[in-house]
């Protein structure tokens, strides 16, 4: 990578760190995973068994769509998107829960004098919730902010205590700041507490038994370009997490996100970005698994169309399993523009989305102990659609997609112990055909609305079902601004065609489907003083998400917000 000799002092340590990322060569080796026999939470030549858990509360969707870009070419459309979240799969993905659409206008009114907050509430099942947020500015160009947040339930949906709930988040952010570049550092502390509350009943359990805690501690550091009027923009991020568990697994994940444009004329840029993933998991046999991604492309921008092109490649090797290969995908997209802000597009992709132990507890946190872990490739992904603004305050998205996957993975029980989960892999040839679908309405920043459908058809090769995945879901999210004091958030979730298999009876289930409503008032008692109250899952279903693990009925939350 060149960069100009202006640009060396502060790009040295991307220099530094990217060495041998953009210069290491892997051999890559098409070889058979060498698995061990079958047993629990293991699978045979055939398929991965991996187990995978979640908890049933349903966190953020994720969006399928691209922003609409802009229209007209500009130094900007090589600004960067810093976003450097994993790739996971998620084609019918389980944690569908959008939240209600922000509303700026009032929120920002409100906070204008105060950076800082403390909240504090209760509710049912023994309900305790508390959260903290501090920020400052140390010196001219360093700021720093910290949060805490802590949310119990001492009883769940059955069993009392035996399915009761506790988190603590901390965080703590760092940033400085130059006209060219920003530091940024980041630090954080997770611990989840939870039963495996799935098992047969009536039945003596012992509490310690079935507990599993989560603790997950992470540090990043990132530096990136802030100066719009440089040729080369920049970021760089690099971070270390690591996982335990209380029977006695833990993972440590080492990655590494670069991402680069080169502006080279006003209608073309170039742009590249670089992962790399070491990750050493012990449960059981220690398994050294590492995963690098090089991903060129071209964009080329007018008023009426812009093309992406380039390809990824990957390169995915795994001890445990014997793996060391590496796989090229193509990257084209199209985006045509013919009238207004009404887009079509179009495109074809692939990637190897990686699978870890701390990915997996993510979506479905009872998972057992000592599972398999194995990436999932997606070998292309044909797509298109369309998207646009209508006027008067409508917008609409909406896409269809036919892909082909190995290793797609689904959810199941185990065997003899239903209570916990594993994961099975297809490790043949999958293909899932997905078509989503949104509808936009904003009033006056007043009244917003967003309702949103997601179908899935799924065509395996060894698996039976697409095990704990929807065929349907949705959601509509509101918020209404009644006044200045006033503010309503309203959500509607729904899932269908779930399925799930109790291996020990061989009995196939058919979850029944999911409606969830919520709804959540704040009202602001003074400047500086606000209630909030939030009910959720009106309807007072005890539906599942997962086999055997109901979710909990009606349950509010109630409390007061402090601002300074």
């Amino acid at each position: 990578m060149f960069v100009p000799k202006s640009s060396l002092d502060h790009l040295a340590l991307i220099s530094l760190v990217t060495g041998s990322l953009l210069f290491t060569t892997v051999e890559a080796r098409a070889q058979q995973p060498q698995r061990p026999p079958v047993r629990e939470g293991e699978v045979d030549d055939q398929e991965i068994t991996i187990e995978k858990n979640r908890k049933i509360e349903m966190p953020p969707a994720n969006r399928l769509f691209n922003k609409i870009p802009s229209v007209k070419p500009s130094t900007e459309q090589r600004k960067l998107t810093y976003e450097f979240n994993d790739r996971s799969l998620s084609v019918g993905d389980p944690k569908l829960s959008p939240s209600a659409l922000p509303i700026p206008a009032a929120q920002a009114e409100q906070q204008e004098l105060f950076n800082n907050y403390v909240k504090a509430g209760a509710g049912n099942y023994g309900t305790f919730y508390g959260e903290a947020f501090g920020s400052g500015q140390v010196m001219e160009n360093i700021a720093v902010d910290g949060s805490f947040k802590h949310l119990s339930s001492s009883m769940g949906p059955v069993d009392g205590k035996n399915s009761a709930t506790g988190e603590n988040r901390l965080k703590l952010n760092g940033s400085y700041q130059t006209d060219a570049f920003k530091l940024t550092a980041n630090l954080g502390y997770d611990r989840e507490a939870f039963y495996f509350y799935g098992y047969r009943r009536p039945q003596e359990i012992d509490r310690e038994s079935i507990r599993q805690v989560l603790k997950t501690s992470q540090f990043r550091l990132g530096i990136e370009n802030v100066d719009p009027e440089r040729a080369i923009d920049y970021s760089l991020k690099t971070g270390i997490i690591n996982l335990s568990d209380n029977y006695e697994a833990t993972e440590l994940d080492w990655g590494t996100n670069l991402k680069g444009s080169v502006g080279i004329s006003d209608n073309f840029v170039a742009l590249f970005a670089a992962d790399a993933y070491v990750t050493q998991r012990t449960d059981g046999p220690v398994d050294n698994r590492n995963l690098f991604r090089v991903k060129p492309t071209f964009k080329y921008s007018n008023s009426l169309l812009t093309v992406t092109f380039g390809v990824n490649a990957v390169n995915e090797s795994d001890k445990r399993l014997d793996i060391n290969r590496t796989r090229a995908f193509p990257v084209l997209d199209l985006d045509v523009v013919p009238a207004g802000n009404i887009h079509f597009f179009a495109g074809v992709d692939g990637d190897i989305n990686r699978n870890t132990l701390r990915s997996l507890l993510n979506e479905n946190r009872w998972l057992a102990p000592q599972t398999v872990l194995a990436n999932t490739e997606k070998t292309w992904d044909i797509y298109g659609g369309s998207k646009g603004e209508l006027g008067g305050g409508i917008s609409y998205e909406g896409k269809v997609s036919y892909a082909r996957y190995r290793n797609f993975y689904g959810f199941n029980n185990t065997w003899p112990d239903t209570s916990q989960f594993f994961v099975v892999y297809d490790g043949n040839r999958s293909h899932v055909l997905t078509v989503t679908g949104q509808v936009g309405y904003t009033y006056k920043e007043v009244f917003r609305s967003t309702l949103r459908a997601d179908f899935y058809d799924y065509s395996l090769s060894r698996m039976e079902e697409a095990w704990h995945r929807p065929t349907v879901t949705g959601s509509w999210s509101n918020s209404f601004i009644v006044n200045k004091k006033l503010f309503i958030t309203a959500d509607l979730y729904h899932y269908q065609g779930i399925k799930g298999k109790n291996f020990v009876t061989n009995q196939i289930f058919t979850l029944q489907p999911i409606w969830d409503v919520n709804l959540k008032i704040d009202y602001f008692l003074g400047k500086q003083v606000s209630a909030f109250v939030s009910l959720n899952n009106i309807t007072g279903r005890n539906y599942q998400r997962y086999l055997y693990y109901p979710q909990q009925g009606l349950n509010f939350l109630g409390g007061l917000s402090y601002s300074f």
